[in-house]
């Protein structure tokens, strides 16, 4: 058997996610459709982690394993004809056996878009807001999550997680032009809805509702029901994966 590693990026939009669902179609399940019949075998991938419902990524990772040699410019070639528009093959590669596309990652980058106009070029991929924020105090907030490390406060009720600890090494608030911003946050793992649920504080802080003793409070107190609302799936984006 050889490991592969593909490379790829996708909007999120017409997905219920990365990962096979029962009733929906995700964007594992299409990738997989589409290596199994260029490969003409049963073909598994595993990916880096779980977006989901609508959550984008710029780059996203997987592996899989075959006993083919691949001509793997070939097989991007003939994979992105085959894929829907919306999904799109970057690179394939041969990586060695114990290489997991999971396990293996070391740190993952995440942005969450926002923006303060109304855009037709922007709905789909960025959260347009109607309210002044106080981004340096957000900023503050942001170097306060890198003092901890149990995020439980900030994981979706129900989640089947071993663990709830993370290791955040960036949080901050990036201005692009004059009416649109991003957070990007970095850590070695994510919890399930973990950044949207950052944000959805993060705002609440910026928007005075929040001290930052209470932010301190909120992550201290590890119950989801404290923090403030999941912002909506349209304007995250998984942006890096490092290994």
């Amino acid at each position: 058997m050889m490991r592969y590693f593909i490379w790829f990026g996708y909007d999120g939009a017409n997905y219920h996610g990365w990962q096979i669902q029962p009733n929906g179609v995700t964007v594992q399940s299409e990738l997989q459709r589409c290596l199994s019949l260029l490969m003409r075998e049963e073909v598994s991938v595993t990916g880096a982690g779980r977006t989901d419902a609508g959550v984008h990524a710029r780059q996203m990772a997987a592996h899989f394993d075959t006993e083919q040699v691949l001509d793997t410019a070939l097989m991007v070639k003939k994979l992105n004809g085959l894929l829907h528009d919306d999904i799109a093959v970057y690179s394939i590669q041969r990586v060695a056996d114990d290489m997991h596309a999971r396990f293996s990652a070391t740190s993952r980058t995440y942005h969450y878009y926002i923006h303060t106009h109304k855009s037709p070029f922007l709905q789909q991929y960025s959260l347009e807001i109607h309210y002044q924020l106080d981004y340096a105090l957000m900023n503050e907030a942001g170097r306060i999550l890198m003092e901890y490390e149990d995020f439980g406060a900030f994981c979706k009720a129900g989640s089947d997680v071993k663990t709830t600890l993370c290791k955040v090494t960036e949080a901050r608030w990036v201005q692009t032009s004059p009416t649109e911003w991003y957070f990007e946050i970095t850590a070695n793992r994510f919890l399930r809805n973990m950044v949207r649920a950052v944000v959805g504080t993060l705002v609440e802080v910026g928007r005075g509702r929040m001290s930052l003793d209470e932010f301190r409070l909120v992550i201290e107190g590890k119950k989801r029901t404290q923090a403030g609302e999941s912002m909506p799936a349209k304007g995250l984006f998984l942006e890096e994966i490092k290994y």
